[in-house]
């Protein structure tokens, strides 16, 4: 059947389901979303349940659009006539590729109203979509900037979702005559193109005779043979691609997504909203970074804008299709601020598969535990970072109270403490520890000074609270007692308050890169690192050819380029702990709840020995076929 049947047999189905008088003028694939078009945006809205009957029936995701928008300066003005005052609205934002209006308020459930009764007046008197979020205490220039600029593009974005709606919806060929003929026919393989047996570079292909998916592309930390295999022939042209998926933006899984593009891929990148755009934020200062060592910079600022406007955010727990015979869930993955474990729902009921990408089974002071229960599930790609049977990590109170005791050591003796962590994650973990430590009195008022991305990331973090776990989302916004905004932080914004702060008195540096290769704290050790009474203190992983790692092993030595050499004499110290990685026995434990049991376990991104060590040791306890696999093999799932 062709599109245009398709979109007139759907439309035809979707008359007979609405009420009399509803006008349903046009329907159309944007996306992954089925758009309805109407005169009657309002008699929608006032029919509270038909929206997620159509959904359920037609098993499509249902937006409504009015044909014609209403302006949106005389939109905001009805919107704030509507709302009453003391909901206190700070920005109003108009998305018409989506038709939706994202207003931003002090108390959203004022904006919301008893039962959503307010949305539905708002819905009435302007017809776009209303979505209400909780002003964010502190403002992301990140968000703001990649707002203005989706705003900018829209009519481009319009045509470019439309286009993708039409290919993920487009008939495939029959394989064969019968129903055993069809079923040889049918296959799914995945190939790996990267961060197996080794950490970084993340990079896998999932292919079926009608469609093909890359799952994260990323480089490898150590910055040397950094690129994963996108020159083979499976994954070529890249034009061909249906779909990139990314589970989260730590750059060993987003940093080469621009490169696609420069490299003629043309499709949508799938990842949840705050994932978007911390994979904006990181990706751009990756490209500064390089830049500044005069290393060769493999894409520019353009394709990144290009990734932007081509990407599709996605909540956790929305069902969708991404291709003809491809659905895909996100589910939490308690790692980093939108980390998705990417689970693929393949062909009608044939195979399901997931990519946890970085996970974490424990709940920490930012975000809930990973899920581990799934409709359905075949085969399992895990993660093994700490999959080594000795990568057993303290509990996050011991690690606090290590941290609390090094740092009252350091500062004692007028010392300076180095924190390098990654801008995502790390840093806000360890800004909570120190406010709280500072708060209840278990390390002195010190100054904390945030150098790189951290502030701006940590901005992000409360843009999308409904990312954080319960605890944290009522301390910042039902108790007043946002410790982000601790007087105890201070952002380093300039070369001369850095100076000041390396020169200065004896304080506490959270700064990145998190395994040292570039960043703020290269100069924070090229200055501090001879003085015995300064500490640097690691409280992230350190993949094996960083600066991080060869410190970590007593390096007193470290060649820094055309800056010369750095002599090590500070205290060097790792705090396990903190990290966002399951741990052996988080990992071993996570398999063993997996809901339901998977057929197939792969264990990937993490050093040899220890995805071979996992793997061995799921199987033995389990009795499930594992597997460590090596870069460049395909492996036949049906």
């Amino acid at each position: 059947m062709q599109i245009e049947e398709r979109l007139k047999e759907l439309k035809d189905k979707i008359n007979e389901k609405v009420p009399n008088g509803i006008v349903v003028n046009q329907v159309e694939f944007e996306g992954p979303e089925l758009v309805i078009y109407t005169e009657d945006p309002k008699r929608f809205a006032d029919e509270a349940d038909l929206i997620r009957i159509l959904a359920r029936d037609l098993r499509k995701r249902i937006v409504v659009r009015p044909t014609i928008l209403e302006d949106p300066e005389k939109a905001a003005i009805e919107i704030k006539t509507v709302v009453p005052e003391n909901a206190g609205i700070t920005d109003i934002f108009f998305d018409p590729d989506t038709g939706e209006v994202l207003i931003e308020a002090e108390k959203p459930g004022v904006v919301i109203g008893k039962n959503g009764i307010t949305l539905r007046e708002i819905t009435k008197h302007i017809g776009w979509t209303p979505k209400v979020v909780r002003t964010p205490p502190i403002e992301s220039s990140t968000v703001k900037q990649i707002r203005q600029y989706m705003r900018h593009v829209s009519e481009e974005r319009k045509q470019f979702l439309r286009t993708i709606g039409r290919r993920i919806h487009r008939d495939i060929p029959s394989r064969g005559d019968s129903k055993d003929a069809s079923k040889k026919d049918q296959w799914l393989r995945v190939t790996t193109l990267g961060c197996c047996r080794e950490v970084g570079r993340a990079a896998f292909l999932l292919s079926t005779p009608d469609s093909r998916v890359l799952i994260d592309c990323g480089e490898k930390p150590d910055n040397a043979g950094g690129t994963p295999y996108l020159y083979v022939p499976e994954i070529h042209p890249l034009a061909q691609l249906d779909a990139v998926v990314l589970t989260h933006a730590h750059l060993d899984h987003c940093a080469l997504i621009p490169l696609l593009y420069k490299y003629g891929y043309e499709g949508p990148v799938y990842a949840t909203p705050p994932t978007r755009d911390l994979s904006a934020m990181l990706q751009l200062d990756y490209l500064d970074v390089i830049h500044k060592e005069d290393r060769k910079v493999p894409y520019s600022s353009n394709e990144v804008k290009t990734y932007i406007r081509h990407s599709i955010p996605l909540n956790y727990g929305s069902v969708t299709d991404i291709a003809p015979d491809i659905k895909l869930t996100f589910h939490n993955a308690g790692h980093i601020l939108g980390s998705a474990i990417a689970h693929f729902h393949v062909g009608d009921g044939m195979y399901n598969i997931a990519f946890t990408g970085d996970f974490n089974y424990s709940k920490s002071r930012l975000f809930n535990p990973a899920i581990n229960q799934f409709p359905r599930l075949e085969t399992l790609f895990m993660e093994s970072t700490y999959g080594g049977a000795n990568d057993i990590q303290p509990a996050r109170s011991d690690a606090e109270a290590k941290l609390y005791e090094t740092i009252n050591t350091v500062l004692s003796r007028g010392g300076k403490v180095i924190i390098p962590a990654f801008a995502v994650g790390r840093s806000q973990e360890v800004m909570l520890a120190l406010e709280e430590g500072i708060r209840l009195g278990k390390i002195p008022q010190v100054k904390i000074y945030l150098d790189g991305m951290i502030r701006e990331a940590t901005a992000i973090h409360t843009t999308y609270p409904e990312y954080l776990n319960n605890e944290l989302r009522n301390q910042i916004f039902r108790e007043g007692m946002n410790p982000f905004l601790a007087e105890c932080f201070q952002q380093v914004d300039s070369q001369v308050l850095r100076e000041k702060v390396i020169a200065g008195d004896p304080c506490v540096i959270i700064t990145t890169s998190g395994m040292l290769n570039g960043g703020p704290v290269m100069e924070y050790l090229l200055n501090l690192a001879a003085d015995e009474r300064n500490a640097l203190v690691f409280v992230g992983y350190q993949a094996d050819g960083t600066q991080g790692r060869r410190i970590q092993k007593g390096w007193r030595e470290v060649p820094m380029g055309r800056k010369g050499t750095i002599t090590i004499n500070l205290q060097i110290d790792t705090i396990d702990g903190f990290s966002g990685h399951s741990d052996r026995r988080q990992l071993m434990s996570y398999v063993s709840h997996l809901q339901p049991r998977p057929e197939k376990i792969f264990c990937v991104h993490g050093d040899e020995n220890n995805t071979i060590d996992l793997a061995s040791s799921i199987y033995k306890r389990n009795h499930i076929q594992t597997f460590s696999p090596m870069n460049l093999e395909t492996y036949r799932m049906v």
